[in-house]
């Protein structure tokens, strides 16, 4: 399979897009004053316990307090099989007979180390755990435990063994997983990665010892420095930047814990935008629709809800050949890759309800789940896939640290009582930056260039001046807007010379 990496990075947003054999599979995105809060580290203060629900209320210094729920507050042993991928989540689970309650384990007042697992979503604070773990290139390091693990992406088991053999020399304090990125890697790249995210620990724990709650103890790295460290390995045959300054925050990175891909990393100079170029921006486009086109004709269908997230397949004009059940069949399985790329791209998490078209082989709904199963395998996601229903239903439950596709990029759209969505005020600011300083320039030096806006954009761009700051500075232009709210939302005119 061929893998590259494109990051986009401009100074009001970075996105990152995963490329697998010429097609986006995911995408991520971090914006100026937005930044995710998963793997951040704080010194937290629990404001309330909540006995009746077996959880707590942290304040790690925002507006809403972080919930931390009794399972994530003991210490606990890692399903260390499950891959380095997974986090805490879930909801709130009842603390077994024999595990502490959660009032046993932590008191109103009481300073508590917390790393976030989930993104405020929802309205809901960020979900937080006491069980700290750190990760570096090839190693995670979990500074209160003492046991040790291999990624179950590592497949070979003499390789397997050669990692828990080096493991076990490294728990003279904490415990290690070897993510995937430790396969083929010798004792000296291991010992180097276990050395930095101990120091890392010593600097937290020095941190946490002096400073007052709530306070920041270790803040993530920033997004394509990020991505890199947990999902570039060996396969990755290229690593595309579209800025000098961020390519070289890359290559440091890469020559400190993976010296062989520096040369992988290259800067695109294109004119053409680097999403543009390689199609990204119509995927992404794309990916906002409910309605999933496929080859043959037949299309997927994809709703979101409140409680589940709903995919439908259909035949849509594909007849086929033969009898029905080898038309639907066919349908099946020419949906299976895309329904699970799109599960990727749109980063939908919680429960899924993959509503395949009904067959009456059972070889054939046998075939569909297999294959469905294995290209689940492609996910770095937590998956847990239940067997196909008699109506041909397929649930999955998907780890959700962070809000997906749709909810980073629209919100709840005013004109329909929230039945459908539109472009957030941000998005379309960012869209229209992209579309002024797109070339070919159609505006000179020095001239006016008038735009139409809807007035709640109109306002966001007034209130949040930088991004028509950016392009005046750009293009040496002077932006004037004209607020007309006969556009839609997030919609916008560039008027003529």
């Amino acid at each position: 399979m061929r893998k590259e990496l494109l990051v986009n990075a401009t100074p009001p947003e970075t996105r990152v897009a995963l490329r697998e054999d010429g097609r986006t599979v995911e995408v991520f995105h971090e914006r100026r004053g937005r930044e995710g809060l998963v793997g951040n580290v704080y010194l937290g203060r629990v404001h309330r316990v909540l006995p009746g629900m077996q959880a707590a209320f942290v304040s790690i210094g925002f507006d809403r307090d972080a919930f931390l729920y009794v399972e994530d507050a003991v210490l606990h042993t890692v399903d260390f099989e499950a891959g380095e991928e997974e986090g805490n989540g879930g909801g709130p689970v009842a603390a077994p007979a024999d595990r502490p309650r959660i009032d046993d384990l932590v008191k109103e007042g009481q300073n508590l180390v917390v790393q976030v697992t989930k993104d405020p979503i929802s309205g809901k604070g960020p979900r937080v755990t006491a069980n700290v773990s750190l990760p570096g290139r090839t190693l995670v390091y979990l500074p209160a435990l003492r046991e040790i693990g291999v990624s179950r992406r590592i497949t070979d088991e003499a390789e397997r063994e050669r990692l828990r053999r080096i493991l076990e020399g490294f728990t003279d304090s904490g415990g290690f997983i070897a993510r995937t990125a430790a396969e083929g890697a010798s004792e000296t790249e291991l010992q180097a990665d276990r050395a930095y995210l101990k120091a890392l620990a010593a600097r937290i724990n020095r941190k946490g010892e002096s400073g007052a709650a709530p306070a920041l103890l270790q803040r993530e790295l920033e997004l394509p420095l990020r991505v890199f460290r947990d999902l570039v390995g060996a396969d990755f045959e290229t690593i595309r930047v579209d800025d000098e300054a961020a390519a070289g925050r890359l290559r440091e990175l890469a020559a400190q814990v993976a010296p062989a891909l520096v040369t992988r990393i290259e800067t695109y100079h294109e004119v053409e935008p680097i999403f543009e170029r390689f199609g990204i921006e119509a995927e992404i486009e794309g990916a906002l629709r409910s309605r999933v086109p496929l080859p043959s004709g037949g299309s997927c269908v994809i709703n979101q809800t409140e409680a589940l997230v709903a995919i439908d397949v259909n035949t849509g004009r594909f007849t086929g050949k033969e009898d029905l059940e080898q038309t639907v069949f066919a349908t099946n399985l020419e949906a299976i890759p895309e329904v699970a790329r799109q599960i990727r791209l749109r980063d939908l998490g919680g429960l899924l309800v993959v509503d395949f078209i009904d067959m009456q082989e059972p070889e054939h709904r046998r075939e569909v789940f297999e294959r469905f199963e294995r290209e689940l395998t492609r996910d770095r996601a937590r998956t847990r896939v239940l067997q196909i229903s008699d109506f041909g239903l397929i649930e999955i439950t998907r780890q959700r640290s962070r809000s997906n596709l749709e909810r980073v990029l629209t919100r709840r759209c005013p004109d329909c009582d929230g039945a459908g969505r539109v472009k957030t005020d941000l998005t379309a600011a960012l869209d229209l930056r992209r579309a002024l300083l797109k070339p070919p320039i159609l505006h000179g030096a020095g001239e006016t260039v008038r735009v139409r806006v809807p007035t709640s954009l109109a306002e966001f761009l007034t209130e949040e001046g930088a991004v028509l700051e950016e392009i005046q500075v750009a293009l040496d232009v002077r932006i004037e807007l004209e607020r007309d709210d006969a556009l839609p939302p997030g919609g916008f005119a560039v008027l003529p010379r």
